[in-house]
C-alpha cells in the first residue's frame, strides 16, 4: 500500500529516490507523448479552468510590515509578525505558509480538472485514469460498504504463515505486487556510473519517522500512542482486543529492534555514501542467508545483475537475523498491521479515522482530517501524479511564465559562475573543477519535455483501492525496469502541480516545477527585486546544491568522485563548521533545538542562494535609478520577500518531528540565518555592528 511504501532521499534536497518494490517484467518505458501545454494526449474533451474559484496567492506587501519591529533585530518578525499572528495553522494542516497557500491553489486547479475528467464518459488516456480515481475515491457509501474485503486475502495469506521459508517468499511475492513494508527496492543512477541505472536496496520497515522515535526518552510519548495505534488497527481488522494489545507489543519490540541497525535521519541527509555499498547478489546472499538476494532478484522478473547498492548493510542482516529467529506469530502481526495501515487511507471511515488519529492527531498535532476529495486528490497525486501533471499544464502554466524563468536561470547561472571564479579561498585547481560542474548543470522548467506512457495502466469505476493498488503495482513495474538500462535523463521526479524544487547530483540537474511559479517565488508583473529575493534565491539555491556539502562530492557527469584538493577540502569544512555551529545555536520557542548538521546542507544552499540571487539583481538592474516602490528600496524589497517566502506557522508537534527528521531548518531561521550573514542586508536595513542580524566577522560565514 502507497502510505507505508519506504522512500529514502538519495540527498537531502535531492530528487527523491524511489526505492520501491515491484516486477520488471512487461514493463512501460517513458516513451510518451512530446510535452506541450496546449497539445492533447488524449481525444477528452477540452479542459477549462475557472481561476475565480481559486485561493489567492501569498505575495509581499508593504502593509505587511510590523514597524513596532526591527528589521535588524529580526527580519522574519519585522517582514512576517502581523501575517504570522493572523494566519494560525488550518484545522486540516500542520503547517501554514507561502508553501501552503500555493499547494491549496494547486489543489484547487486539480479539484476542478478531476470532476471535469470524472464527468467525462468517454474519457481515455490520462484524463480517464484520473476520473476513475476521483469517482471511486469520492464513493464513500461504496467504500464503507466493502469494509475490510479488499485485503481480505492479503490477511487471510499472511494468517497461513508459519515459518521462515514462507515468510521471505511472502515478503518476496507482495514485492512483486508493489507492497513492500521491510525495505525500499528500485532503481537509481550507478553513483559510479551515473548514465546508468542500477538496483538499490535500501533500509526501511519503521512505522515513526525516524529511529530516534524508538529509542529518545523524549520521544517516549509517541512511542506508545503508536503502539496504541498499532492495536487499534489490528482490532479493527479482526483480530480480539486483548489479543491486538499483546500484538501490538511485539510490532514495537520487533520495529525497535529493526529501528537499532538503521541509520538515523541526521546520518543519512548528512552521509550520501550510505547509500552506495556495490556488491554482487551472492555476496550480498552470504550477508543474509535467510533472504537471499539471487532469489529476490529473480522473483522481481529482474535479470542477473551484476551488483547492485545493498545500502545499510547491518539493516539487511538484522532482517536476515529476524527470519531465523523470530516467531512467526510476530512476524503475522508486523505483517498484517502494515498491510492494514498502509490500506487504511483507502478503506472504510473506521480504518480512515484511525489512521488519522495517529498519523495526523497524535504524531503531527493535525486537529481535524483533510476534507475527502483533498485525500482523493493526494491518492492521484501519489499514484498518477504525472498523469495529473499532463492536464494540469494545459489550464495553469503559461508560455510566458517559463520564457522569464529562462532567462532569470540565465543570469544567476552567469552569477554564480563568478563568485565561484572569485572565492578567495579556493585554489585554482578545484575552481577549474568547479566551473565545470557549473557549465554542466542543466535546468528544467514547468513540466518535462517527454510524458511518461500510461497506457499500461488499468482503472476502472469499481474499486477505489483497486486503484491504487493497480497504480502501486504499475508504478513498481515501471521503475524496475530501468534496472540495468541507461538513465532516461528526460524524466521528472517532481511532477508539474508540485510547489517544490530540487537538485538531482547524478544528473547535476536543476527542477522548477510549474506551481512553484507564482507569486511569492514568481511573479511575471513584480518588479526584479522581489522576483529576485523570491524565485532567484530559489534557483541560486538548487544551484548551489551541486556545491553544498554532500552534493560537491559529485563531479560533473553526477559521478561520485573526489575533485577537491585536500587543503580546499578542508577550508571548506571550516566554512561549513561555522554554519553548523550558528544554526545549532537557533532555538524554538518551546525550547527546541535546530540541528546544525541535519540542516547543514540547505543551509549552505540557502546562503549561496541568496547571496547569488542578489549579485544577479544587482547587474540585472545595473545604473538605473531605484524607483523606491512603496518607499523601499530595491535591496530592502530584495530581502523582504526572501522573508515572505519563509513565513510558516507549524503545529508544535509537527515542529519536533521536522527538528529530528527535516533537513531544513524551522522557516524562522531561514529568513533570518542567512541574510545575517550579508553585508548587503546590514546595509540595505542601515543595522550597525552588534545587532542581532548581523554577525561579527568572527562569526560571519561565507562559503560559495
Amino acid at each position: 500500500m502507497t502510505v507505508n511504501n519506504p522512500k529514502v532521499l538519495l540527498l537531502s534536497l535531492a530528487v527523491t529516490l524511489a526505492l520501491t518494490a515491484c516486477n520488471g517484467d512487461k514493463a512501460n518505458t517513458a516513451a510518451g507523448d512530446a510535452a506541450a501545454p496546449n497539445a492533447d494526449a488524449t481525444a477528452a474533451k477540452a479542459l477549462t479552468l475557472d481561476e475565480s474559484k481559486l485561493p489567492p496567492v501569498n505575495r509581499f506587501l508593504k502593509s505587511d510590515i510590523d514597524d513596532s519591529k526591527n528589521a535588524c533585530v529580526d527580519l522574519n518578525a519585522y517582514a512576517n509578525g502581523k501575517w504570522l499572528a493572523a494566519n494560525p495553522v488550518p484545522g486540516d494542516r500542520t503547517s501554514w505558509g507561502a508553501f501552503e497557500m500555493l499547494d491549496e491553489r494547486s489543489v484547487g486547479v486539480q479539484h476542478q480538472l478531476a470532476e471535469q475528467a470524472a464527468a467525462d464518459a468517454n474519457a481515455t488516456g490520462v484524463e480517464k485514469i484520473v476520473g476513475d480515481f476521483w469517482s471511486t475515491g469520492m464513493d464513500e457509501a461504496k467504500i464503507n460498504a466493502q469494509g475490510i474485503a479488499p485485503i481480505q486475502d492479503r490477511l487471510d495469506a499472511i494468517a497461513k504463515l508459519d515459518g521462515k521459508d514462507a515468510i521471505a517468499d511472502y515478503l518476496r511475492t507482495t514485492a512483486a505486487k508493489g507492497e513492500n513494508f521491510l525495505f525500499g527496492f528500485g532503481a537509481e543512477a550507478d553513483f559510479k556510473d551515473s548514465a546508468m541505472n542500477m538496483a538499490y536496496a535500501m533500509q526501511g520497515g519503521l512505522g515513526l519517522p525516524d529511529k530516534g522515535y524508538y529509542l529518545d526518552k523524549d520521544k517516549k510519548d509517541k512511542l506508545d500512542a503508536y503502539e496504541k495505534h498499532v492495536a487499534k488497527t489490528l482490532e479493527l481488522s479482526g483480530v480480539p482486543a486483548a489479543d491486538a494489545a499483546e500484538q501490538a507489543k511485539s510490532v514495537i519490540a520487533f520495529e525497535t529492534r529493526l529501528a537499532k541497525a538503521s541509520k538515523s535521519s541526521e546520518e543519512m541527509s548528512r552521509d550520501v555514501s550510505l547509500y552506495y555499498n556495490p556488491v554482487t547478489p551472492a555476496e550480498a546472499d552470504k550477508l543474509t542467508p535467510n533472504f537471499p538476494w539471487t532469489k529476490f532478484f529473480e522473483s522481481q522478473g529482474i535479470a542477473p545483475q551484476e551488483k547492485f547498492s545493498l545500502a545499510i548493510p547491518a539493516f539487511h542482516e538484522e532482517v536476515s537475523k529476524a527470519l531465523e529467529d523470530t516467531a512467526p506469530a510476530t512476524w503475522q502481526a508486523y505483517l498484517r498491521f502494515h498491510t492494514v495501515d498502509g490500506a487504511a487511507p483507502y478503506l472504510s471511515d473506521a480504518f480512515v479515522e484511525e489512521n488519522y488519529n495517529f498519523y495526523g492527531k497524535a504524531l503531527r498535532g493535525q486537529q481535524e482530517i483533510k476534507p475527502r476529495w483533498k485525500r482523493v486528490l493526494g491518492t492521484i497525486e501519489n499514484g498518477a501524479g504525472e498523469a495529473f501533471g499532463q492536464m494540469y499544464v494545459k489550464v495553469a502554466f503559461s508560455p510566458e511564465s517559463k520564457a522569464k524563468m529562462e532567462t532569470l536561470v540565465k543570469n544567476l547561472s552567469a552569477a554564480l559562475k563568478t563568485r565561484i571564479e572569485n572565492l578567495e579561498w579556493m585554489s585554482d585547481e578545484t575552481k577549474q573543477k568547479a566551473i565545470a560542474k557549473w557549465e554542466t548543470f542543466t535546468p528544467k522548467i514547468g513540466y518535462p519535455d517527454k510524458w511518461r506512457d500510461w497506457s499500461g495502466l488499468t482503472t476502472s469505476r469499481d474499486s477505489y483501492i483497486g486503484n491504487v493498488l493497480a497504480a502501486n503495482e504499475f508504478n513498481y513495474k515501471w521503475n524496475l525496469s530501468k534496472i540495468g538500462k541507461p538513465v532516461d535523463k528526460t524524466e521528472w521526479g517532481m511532477t508539474p502541480q508540485t510547489v517544490n524544487a530540487y537538485y538531482n547530483p547524478l544528473q547535476n540537474e536543476i527542477v522548477f516545477p510549474a506551481a512553484i511559479l507564482q507569486p511569492p517565488f514568481f511573479d511575471a508583473n513584480a518588479d526584479d527585486a522581489t522576483n529576485y529575493g523570491g524565485i532567484g534565491a530559489v534557483i541560486g539555491h538548487e544551484m548551489t546544491h551541486g556545491y553544498d556539502d554532500q552534493g560537491a562530492r559529485f563531479g560533473p557527469t553526477g559521478n561520485f568522485e573526489q575533485w577537491w584538493t585536500d587543503a580546499d577540502g578542508k577550508a571548506f569544512a571550516s566554512r561549513t563548521g561555522k554554519l553548523v555551529d550558528q544554526f545549532n545555536g537557533y532555538t524554538t520557542a518551546d525550547g527546541g533545538k535546530v540541528n546544525g548538521k541535519l540542516t547543514l546542507g540547505e543551509n549552505i544552499a540557502d546562503l549561496g542562494g541568496l547571496a547569488t540571487a542578489y549579485d544577479a539583481m544587482k547587474k540585472a538592474v545595473g545604473d538605473t535609478p531605484d524607483p523606491m516602490t512603496d518607499g523601499l528600496s530595491r535591496d530592502q524589497r530584495f530581502f523582504l520577500n526572501w522573508a515572505t517566502v519563509w513565513r510558516r506557522n507549524f503545529t508544535p508537534d509537527e515542529l519536533k518531528v521536522r527538528l529530528t527528521t527535516d533537513p531544513h531548518a524551522p522557516a524562522n531561521f531561514r529568513a533570518i540565518g542567512t541574510p545575517s550573514n550579508m553585508p548587503a542586508f546590514a546595509a540595505a536595513f542601515q543595522c550597525k555592528a552588534g545587532d542581532p542580524m548581523v554577525r561579527g566577522d568572527d562569526k560571519k560565514v561565507v562559503i560559495w
